[in-house]
């Protein structure tokens, strides 16, 4: 199949890099969902809410059994005590909580009254939004792309090029790329601001529908999905790879922090491919658009072919995702699913190898997944952490668990190698081994009134 980068524009795609390569089913059938089950009514003309949010409850599904019988055994060893409420809000879909991701590239005051008016609350205000992005323990980007602190580079206009040409050759894509991002003093960029409101009680706006040429207002996710997101720490300027972007509430949210000077947004199966087109163009201003460019490669390939050329990478890895496993069609698909499951870590370690050598010396990647398990989680981690000298862990807990524990329930103890999980204590986890298992990373674990999540998030930096 052929797989080609292209630059993402709201008018048209134009092919940048030709490349064939392969990929495993696997990559289409369990990559993560950031989009709610259950959607709310509000009330009011044409979609747009009044004075009223209303539960609008869908059909019960029945949650399959093999499903739920191979959570049980695994996850009671893993999770200990969290397992029991974590399996209660897992199997009550009404009780999800999701977020609402305003889009600062449209009108959003109205929506933002809306929400206030009804309890919404910011999981992020603009002081603790700063305070996250712009911990100690990250440095601005050092790229060529970057002329100086929160310098915007804006890409020289690519519209010259006809839609069905291959305007770069394979070879040249890197030099192409820098002469593409040179700075333009004359374009304005709106400037970015990630906002996210949440409710202490499950209650959700509805969709936007998609309409070619109209930009969102708000994107609605599970709020957990926002911290891997936090922790990749992008800054004006940077070169970001979405390496499994898809569907892309996280490319979203990139582009709500900080106004990178190239975007590479990469999802290799066609159809999921298209829907994160359709996002990107319902949330991307015209002004951003040549900034964005959606890649159809196999992840596992851009470590050869695009080697140290990105500040920050995230790999959103395919996993089990357990809130939509939970809720297969039939048995025999759960049965299926957890049959392929064996062959996910071994995939996710590929796509973080890659990442890592897709970063440049110095940057960072950030590792995440929507599952509780920790074999697609601590072992990723720690199997390629043996594996690439050059890889240094961070640690997440006092940067990002211990300021959000109030919205978020962390489990970061490594519950691998035979120990016995334990309820975690946010005053408790001091110690040296804890410090260990906090650098593999931490983990949001669904419970009653918190029910955000699963969410488990590594951050990884390449050695200089």
């Amino acid at each position: 199949m052929l797989l080609r980068h292209w630059f993402y524009s709201a008018k048209r795609i134009i092919v940048l890099k030709p490349q064939r390569l392969t990929y495993t089913a696997l990559w289409r059938s369990v990559n993560c969902h950031t989009g709610p089950d259950v959607v709310l009514h509000l009330n009011g003309q044409k979609g747009v809410p009044d004075n009223q949010v209303t539960k609008r409850r869908k059909k019960e599904r029945p949650s399959c059994q093999p499903v739920l019988d191979c959570f049980d055994q695994q996850y009671s060893q893993e999770l200990g005590d969290l397992w029991a409420p974590a399996r209660a809000v897992l199997l009550d879909p009404h009780s999800w909580q999701y977020g609402v991701m305003l889009n600062s590239f449209s009108t959003v005051t109205g929506i933002t009254q809306i929400l206030q008016s009804q309890g919404f609350s910011t999981l992020l205000p603009q002081k603790g939004v700063s305070t996250l992005l712009d911990n100690g323990s990250s440095t601005m980007s050092n790229s060529k792309h970057q002329a100086g602190k929160d310098s915007l580079l804006p890409p020289d206009d690519i519209s010259k090029c006809p839609p069905n040409d291959s305007c770069l050759q394979p070879d040249s894509t890197s030099h192409a790329l820098d002469q593409d991002l040179q700075s333009d003093p004359s374009l304005s960029l709106p400037r970015p601001t990630l906002q996210c409101y949440i409710h202490p009680y499950p209650l959700w706006f509805p969709s936007q529908a998609h309409r070619p040429g109209q930009m969102k207002q708000y994107y609605l996710l599970n709020a957990a999905s926002l911290l891997p997101v936090l922790a990749l720490q992008v800054r004006d300027g940077d070169k970001v790879l979405d390496l499994c972007s898809a569907p892309g509430g996280k490319a979203v949210a990139i582009i709500q922090c900080a106004t990178p000077a190239l975007l590479c947004c990469n999802e290799p199966d066609p159809h999921r491919r298209d829907w994160l087109a359709k996002t990107l163009e319902s949330f991307l201003p015209q002004s951003l658009t040549n900034r964005v460019i959606v890649s159809a490669q196999d992840g596992r390939a851009f470590g050869q072919s695009e080697a140290g050329a990105y500040d920050k990478v995230l790999v959103d890895a395919p996993c089990s995702n357990d809130r939509s496993w939970l809720y297969s069609c039939s048995s025999q698909q759960g049965e299926q699913r957890l049959k392929e499951r064996s062959g996910l870590p071994s995939l996710q370690a590929q796509l973080l190898r890659s990442a890592l050598s897709a970063v440049r010396p110095g940057g960072v990647v950030v590792y995440s997944t929507c599952t509780l398990s920790s074999s697609e989680n601590y072992a990723v981690v720690e199997t390629v952490l043996n594996d690439c000298p050059e890889a240094e862990p961070e640690d997440l807990w006092e940067e990002i668990a211990i300021p959000l524990s109030k919205y978020f329930t962390f489990n970061p103890a490594h519950p691998g190698h035979g120990q016995t999980a334990h309820k975690p204590s946010l005053q408790l986890q001091n110690g040296p081994s804890s410090s260990y298992h906090h650098k593999l990373g931490i983990l949001v674990v669904p419970q009653p009134g918190k029910t955000w999540g699963p969410m488990f998030l590594s951050r990884i930096r390449r050695r200089k």
